[in-house]
């Protein structure tokens, strides 16, 4: 799981917003401003028949702040990515 659901900066990060594209999610922010220091990313392959399926995580990142439940206050209701 991106940790970058319980980061501080998650609606500002460039990283995410990164991630948001590969995963073809809407944004939280259309232009971030938030530059994060030595994010790492984990990209899982996955085949599905004839597709390849690519999922981006962030697992560490020098940058993250934590607040818990940062993503779920900016999107109430939905669902939280995983």
């Amino acid at each position: 799981m991106c940790i970058c659901i319980n980061c501080h900066y998650v609606d500002r990060c460039t990283t995410y917003h990164a991630v948001e594209a590969q995963h073809q999610q809407t944004h939280l922010t259309e232009q971030p401003s938030f530059e994060a220091d030595s994010p790492e990313i984990n990209v899982n392959i996955r085949p599905d028949g004839e597709v390849i399926e690519m999922e981006w995580d962030v697992v560490g990142c020098a940058s993250f702040t934590q607040e818990q439940g940062k993503w779920a206050k900016l999107r109430p209701g939905e669902l939280i990515p995983t």
